[in-house]
């Protein structure tokens, strides 16, 4: 899942990026509201968390400018200001939920898998099933043929990607740019290590991940 964060205080920014990124989520980081009008016109974000008070155009026009565009993704919205009034002002831009700062990270990462949850409508959008292994994107676990498998945040990224991708082969360079969000050197062997993890939880018998030579990686459809 790819979210995108429209903060101008570098230091908030930092954080939630930095604990976003760690519990495997995809981010993008726009510095003020213009940026963030763009970003969201070019990719298509799960949900994003935008500041009230941003310099130039603010959060409240942004959002207000993305929902006259028809994007539809969540927004939670961030700021100092906690009254009642101010909440309103949020919500009644198109924001789906505000949160006062200081917060919590566990708090924003709650309410933007609420948020995420919500807005998919049916508990079928938020699971991948392919070849008797199941994930569930919003308590972000999975089963192997029915058995709990234990995966830390980079694992369950690349999971994801090619469970989203199944009987698709996928380059190492889409592996990179989707688990890492940024681009490696692609000689670099960080994937085939994450890979050999990723096949000892979910793979034992080496049925579903197959090596396509000169290619990268597929995720068997099954039969």
């Amino acid at each position: 899942m790819r979210i995108l964060i429209v903060e101008d205080d570098a230091k908030i920014a930092s954080f939630v990026v930095k604990g976003l990124k760690q519990e495997g989520y995809a981010v993008d980081h726009a510095p003020d509201g213009d940026t963030g009008l763009t970003l969201a016109g070019m990719t298509p974000y799960d949900a994003a968390v935008v500041d009230v008070n941003l310099p130039g155009l603010d959060g409240l026009s942004l959002v207000k400018r993305l929902r006259m565009t028809h994007l539809t993704m969540p927004v939670l919205f961030l700021s100092a200001r906690s009254s009642v009034e101010d909440r309103i002002k949020g919500l009644q831009a198109g924001g789906d939920d505000y949160l006062t700062k200081p917060f919590a990270f566990a708090e924003l990462t709650a309410r933007l898998q609420a948020l995420i949850r919500r807005s998919t409508r049916t508990p079928e959008a938020t699971r991948l099933t392919v070849n008797g292994v199941e994930m569930d994107l919003m308590s972000r676990t999975v089963t192997v043929g029915g058995e709990l498998v234990e995966l830390q945040p980079r694992e369950f990224s690349l999971l994801e990607y090619l469970l989203r991708n199944p009987g698709r082969p996928v380059t190492k360079t889409m592996i990179l740019e989707h688990v890492w969000d940024y681009s490696f050197d692609p000689q670099t062997n960080v994937v085939d290590v994450l890979m050999s993890r990723l096949r000892a939880k979910v793979d034992p018998d080496k049925t579903r991940i197959e090596t396509v030579r000169g290619v990268g990686y597929v995720f068997k459809r099954g039969t």
